[in-house]
């Protein structure tokens, strides 16, 4: 059938099933009414871009600048413990007159 929309998890298992040689190509093109040349399609798709297949670029993109705002806070959060603990240990050692 022309012009039918796959979930992402279909294709996923659809290429799983084949990689993990449960099915052949063939039986899920019978079973699931595909071309093979779809199959193929996907499992190109797969090996190429891995976890990150059959998403779109912005979902890719919104989650990666999510990590990185992640990141920097995380970084900002060490920055200041860091300065904390400087000006601790200055303020030990001029009481314990130790430089």
């Amino acid at each position: 059938m022309p012009g039918r929309n796959h979930s992402r998890d279909f294709k996923l298992e659809v290429v799983s099933q084949i990689n993990a040689g449960l099915h052949t190509t063939a039986q899920l093109c019978r079973e699931h009414s595909l071309a093979p040349s779809l199959i193929h399609r996907w499992r190109k798709e797969v090996q190429a871009r891995g976890e990150a297949a059959f998403t779109d670029g912005a979902t890719t993109d919104r989650s990666a600048e999510l990590r990185i705002a992640e990141l920097e806070r995380s970084c900002g959060q060490l920055a200041l413990e860091n300065t904390i603990l400087k000006k601790s240990l200055s303020t030990y050692r001029s009481k314990s007159g130790t430089r």
